[in-house]
């Protein structure tokens, strides 16, 4: 069993896991993937937004949604008032524009904090993801009386692949401080 492997396959899932978590934390900017989590009725299926309509951002703030079945904008206007996006659509008849406010200092704060607090869930996350593997090694090495050496060297090829899931944790969430922090 290659347990090296496993490991960095769960802590590869962990680390997708982590950024979709990061791309919900609004920054007082206008990101389309603000809305990667909105769904959309449309003729009885439930379809993500981007399915449904063209989004771009068009001021620094400000996101524009363009259906591309125009009957569909009441649909797409209900789905963003039900989300928990917390920016209130405003319909033309023709667009939805989405007008992101800006923050202040106390809210980056604290959103950058929240942004440090989910790293830290995401690091425990992976150091279980290395706990398993290395429990899953040693049953295995004493059932099939492994050597010792062979056993350390797995082990340790399983700490590498931690440090780095590890250090893409601490990037991406030193990126994610800095963009809620910029002005």
């Amino acid at each position: 069993m290659d347990y090296k492997s496993l490991a960095e396959s769960s802590m590869k899932d962990q680390i997708e896991n982590l950024k979709n978590e990061l791309n919900n934390i609004r920054t007082g900017r206008a990101n389309p993937r603000a809305l990667d989590n909105v769904q959309v009725e449309y003729y009885g299926a439930l379809c993500p937004i981007k399915q449904v309509g063209a989004i771009s951002v068009t001021a620094g703030r400000t996101l524009e949604i363009r259906p591309f079945d125009p009957t569909s904008l009441e649909a797409i206007e209900k789905a963003i008032q039900k989300s928990d996006i917390g920016v209130p659509p405003q319909n033309d008849g023709k667009v939805i524009r989405l007008n992101f406010p800006a923050m202040n200092e106390d809210r980056r704060k604290e959103l950058s904090k929240e942004a440090g607090q989910i790293g830290e869930e995401f690091r425990i996350k992976v150091r279980n993801e290395r706990r398993d593997a290395l429990n899953a090694l040693r049953d295995d090495a004493k059932k099939e009386k492994m050597p010792e050496d062979a056993q350390e060297g797995i082990e340790k090829s399983i700490q590498k692949v931690t440090d780095a899931n590890i250090a893409v944790i601490d990037k991406l969430i030193e990126d994610k401080q800095k963009e809620i922090t910029t002005v």
